[in-house]
């Protein structure tokens, strides 16, 4: 199978090292990629938000598959460019990723589909703005309607915070607080059946202790050893397949990854966000504990027969993934400095533990530099929690990147609650 990624993240770092490793793989593309990519596909200059021309590579390389990993070409309709000239893809028609451009749209889909989630206002005027803030009073919680790279998202005590951010944006959605810790649920679906994948957790805001400005990822773990057994069943029967039904059910069937962003709260699961592609950094933490080889999954989603797949496999460990960042991130982060100590990962810490490249360019010279906000992010695996967090601190303290940023309680809590519920 020859297999073309859009995109050029640690997420789809994350997808073309789990594309490399199935033997299934006899060509493996990605446009446009980024410094680590490279080392495992070959890049194409193309602009991933360019449907036509993403197709027409598609066409030129005979891709069996194309992967579009990020929300903006999914939500520009690349998809369709690509499925139009006969090409498989894995990722939803720009229709339906409007489960994720646009709020709106999410909550009235899941209204339809009775799906729960919190009960929310759509404002476009300053008015609307202030009765939503009243109705449902602090923590305020305000949401662009539109993409917003993760950052589009408002939690605040400050009723002016909530009303600046609000007034910023054209079309704003305004809901209740939901309490309760936070979960990732992944589902490959091709429409029809849906397939979940492993539970993870990540980390929002920028620094330690959950405080900063929220970003769009510093780390993640999986599995969740705090979370009820049955969460999966349940989010599948409540959530996931109600909400494919529902988009079929409109004509605008959802085939790729939907991702559930969920609260587990004091009523019960909800809702907070759909997003239409891989989570990132889940997708870190995910693929690296996925046995089943990922091409044939995809494929099946992209073909429709997901129905004829086995059961997936899983391995039995837990795997810890940490962002290093550039400096000033989230604000406009400083590019361009030198990253150091990447062949020594490879050679003190590999398989177990690995760095995958989020923004990220090679110089002249062949030297790797910061190319973005989120540069990287250390990925291990390990029998439980505390060893994976252990493996990828450990290698995080052989990168050297000036200026760069890290959470260092990644996974820490959860990791130590394990231990400690295992001992007693």
């Amino acid at each position: 199978m020859k297999v073309l990624v859009i995109g050029g993240g640690a997420r789809e770092h994350a997808l073309c090292r789990s594309l490399s490793l199935d033997p299934d793989v006899t060509a493996l593309h990605c446009a446009p990629g980024n410094a680590g990519i490279a080392e495992v596909a070959e890049l194409h200059g193309v602009n991933a938000l360019d449907g036509a021309a993403v197709a027409e590579l598609a066409v030129g390389l005979e891709a069996d598959l194309v992967v579009v990993g990020p929300e903006a070409p999914l939500v520009a309709g690349v998809a369709d460019a690509v499925r139009d000239r006969g090409v498989p893809v894995f990722g939803p028609s720009a229709q339906a990723a409007q489960l994720e451009g646009s709020k709106a749209f999410a909550k009235d889909v899941m209204a339809t589909a009775a799906v729960p989630t919190a009960r929310s206002y759509v404002c476009t005027t300053p008015e609307e703005i202030d009765e939503a803030l009243d109705a449902f009073g602090a923590p305020y919680v305000v949401k662009d309607d539109g993409l917003a790279a993760g950052k589009g998202v408002v939690v605040t005590e400050d009723v002016e915070a909530a009303r600046a951010h609000a007034l910023a944006c054209d079309r704003v959605v305004i809901e209740e607080f939901l309490d309760g810790p936070e979960v990732s649920l992944f589902a490959v679906t091709d429409g029809e059946t849906v397939v979940p994948l492993q539970p993870a957790q990540d980390f929002k805001r920028a620094y330690d202790g959950d405080q900063g400005p929220n970003t769009g990822g510093m780390g993640a773990y999986s599995p969740l050893p705090w979370a009820d057994p049955k969460l999966v069943d349940e989010v599948m029967a409540t959530v996931l397949q109600p909400t494919v039904d529902e988009l079929r059910r409109r004509g605008t069937p959802f085939s790729g990854l939907l991702y559930a962003g969920l609260a587990i709260t004091s009523r019960g699961v909800r809702v907070i966000e759909f997003n239409a592609r891989f989570g990132d950094p889940e997708t870190q933490v995910v693929l690296a504990r996925l046995k089943t080889p990922l091409a044939g999954l995809l494929h099946a989603a992209a073909t429709g027969t997901l129905a004829t797949l086995p059961p997936l496999r899983w391995s039995d460990g837990a795997a810890v993934t940490v962002v290093i960042a550039s400096h000033n991130y989230p604000d406009t982060p400083r590019t361009g400095d030198p990253i150091d100590g990447l062949a020594d990962v490879v050679a003190q810490d590999g398989p177990k533990a690995y760095v995958l490249h989020a923004g990220t360019q090679r110089d002249d010279s062949g030297a790797v530099l910061s190319a973005g906000g989120r540069v990287l992010s250390v990925t291990a695996t390990g029998s439980d929690l505390t060893t994976a967090r252990q493996r990828a601190y450990r290698a995080l303290g052989r990168i050297s990147l000036d200026g760069s940023q890290h959470r260092t309680d990644i996974a820490a809590k959860v990791a130590d609650d394990a231990a400690e519920a295992q001992g007693a």
